[in-house]
């Protein structure tokens, strides 16, 4: 009898061709989703240039409410993934997006500081679990290996949402004003929340909790699925959540991205006020100028990831991304009268932090598994955010003082190094084992 074995070329072929097909069924709709998660959470740095002056908030008190929400966010991380992990994503995620969406949409009908710090407290706390989640999600789907480009094609949401984000929302607010009696920013929430809610439906319809759970799979697919899972490397991982915090690169790994966290939050809650401070006033203008930055993180974080793929290499690239967001920082606190040099070095901090934050996720599943995974890396996604529970009233409050947000931007350029230099040294060897080259 002969037997007729399949080529190695084509049967690598043949999986690279699976794993095109379940990224394009997945990764997509959980990018736009996290478009307008990230929307939703950070639109109020557009809705200020109106809304500070109509409700007479203050710098700090803006920077508050856009800190409040990471709190609500923080409490409720852990708890949601943990949740997610029992019912499934499908469920959980649907359940999230349709409940901030309300949320979001409600800020229209903010009128003190009172409502304003609740709602943002309350918009985190139906968000929490989001990102961890669907970070979780990739690992019950993707080997290792090729987490680097899918990670960084999910957080290239971050980019996305800007390129977009500012000339919609800059568009929404200049050409609503005054319809139907309502204030520009009052258009703005309603209309970046109702999406949200439609694709809570659309995400409960599509998702799979599992690749066993995938009906569009053939049953010979399924099984290279879950043999690729199961054969990726893995170090000592911990099992339960218990086992998860007792790490020390647990700990070392929420210290990270906490650093990492900064940064981004410093980007998306000032950027239009830097630009503004810069000599801009139109709103849509603005947003047009903000476009340009997350053109460049978006461009880069891609490249970045699949050049960390096809090396294997993960720790010297985070590292340079790090360092990139902090001279990014530093260059736009010096020449923050300049928008020419200021645009550009906003590039290149939003480059190195949104590419850094991407391929970040690929380490804690190294160290975590099953609960663990899910419970630990909402606890280091969860620890993060409080970067942007300091950083956005941190730059408002040393803007009230001083008349300049220089100071607070020299602070995060300074978090950044820190990051960098934990990445290279405070992480245990076994974490950064060097991956199979990925084409």
């Amino acid at each position: 009898m002969t037997t007729t074995t399949i080529p190695a070329s084509a049967s690598e072929h043949m999986e690279t061709q699976l794993y095109r097909r379940i990224t394009w069924r997945f990764v997509p709709l959980l990018m736009i989703c996290f478009v307008f998660a990230y929307l939703d959470r950070v639109n109020i740095s557009f809705a200020k240039l109106q809304m500070q002056s109509d409700l007479g908030f203050s710098d700090a008190v803006y920077g508050l409410g856009a800190s409040i929400f990471f709190v609500g966010y923080f409490l409720f991380e852990v708890p949601s993934n943990m949740i997610l992990h029992k019912v499934g994503p499908k469920r959980w995620i649907a359940r999230i997006m349709v409940t901030w969406g309300i949320a979001s949409a409600a800020m229209m009908f903010v009128t003190s500081e009172t409502s304003f710090y609740v709602l943002r407290f309350l918009i985190g706390s139906l968000e929490a679990g989001f990102v961890p989640g669907a970070l979780y999600f990739f690992t019950n789907w993707f080997p290792s290996a090729r987490r680097g480009r899918i990670n960084s094609l999910f957080m290239a949401a971050i980019a996305v949402c800007g390129i977009i984000g500012g000339p919609i929302s800059g568009g929404i607010m200049k050409f609503t004003h005054g319809v139907s009696a309502l204030h520009g920013w009052q258009w703005l929430f309603l209309l970046e929340g109702i999406p949200s809610i439609l694709l809570g439906v659309v995400c409960y319809l599509v998702i799979d909790d599992r690749i066993e759970d995938a009906g569009w799979l053939k049953p010979e697919e399924k099984r290279l699925l879950i043999e690729r899972i199961a054969a990726e490397p893995k170090s000592e991982a911990a099992h339960s959540f218990g086992e998860a915090i007792r790490q020390p690169a647990t700990i070392v790994m929420s210290l990270i991205y906490l650093m990492l966290a900064s940064g981004i939050y410093g980007l998306v809650f000032w950027m239009p006020q830097l630009i503004k401070s810069a000599g801009t006033d139109d709103t849509f203008i603005i947003g047009l100028i903000s476009m340009v930055p997350y053109l460049c993180a978006g461009l880069g974080m891609i490249l970045i990831g699949r050049n960390s793929d096809r090396t294997g290499e993960r720790r010297w690239h985070l590292a340079a991304c790090a360092l990139m967001g902090a001279i990014g920082y530093a260059a736009s606190a010096w020449f923050g009268s300049n928008t020419l040099i200021l645009v550009v070095a906003l590039s290149a901090a939003a480059t190195g932090i949104i590419a850094g934050i991407g391929l970040f996720w690929i380490l804690p599943p190294r160290v975590l598994s099953g609960a663990a995974a899910a419970a630990g890396i909402a606890l280091i996604n969860s620890v993060g955010q409080l970067g942007g529970i300091i950083t956005p009233y941190m730059v408002g409050k040393i803007r009230d003082i001083t008349g300049s947000a220089a100071l607070g931007l020299y602070v995060v350029a300074l978090e950044c190094l820190v990051g960098a230099a934990l990445l290279l040294w405070a992480l245990p060897r076994r974490v950064y084992f060097k991956e199979p080259a990925q084409q």
